[in-house]
């Protein structure tokens, strides 16, 4: 009976702590929206990716208006893999120049 015990608890502690790794790798994958793929952003809610353009511009003006443009570089094809900080440093200083023209 002893043997059963053992064993039962050494299988518990096991199912335990693949389900703490799981949790954790599953967490970890959610991640910031910042230092993710374009696919990444076409899949996050519109509030994500304004809170990640604040973060990624550092300012809250024309936040609308990068959105917008990171959202038409998403659509784009073959964009899947690029860094969502690349698209917004390029919308950003596309809007940069615009307002300085």
């Amino acid at each position: 009976m002893n043997f059963i015990k053992k064993y039962f608890k050494i299988f518990i502690g096991a199912g335990v702590l693949v389900l703490v790794l799981v949790v954790f790798f599953f967490a970890q994958r959610s991640g910031t929206l910042e230092t993710g793929a374009l696919k990444d952003w076409r899949a996050a809610s519109v509030e994500r990716r304004v809170a990640a353009a604040q973060i990624l511009t550092g300012e809250d003006k024309n936040i609308d208006l990068l959105v917008a443009c990171i959202d038409k570089m998403a659509t784009l094809g073959d964009s899947g893999e690029m860094a969502v900080r690349d698209a917004a440093s390029l919308c950003h200083t596309g809007i940069q120049l615009k307002e300085n023209l």
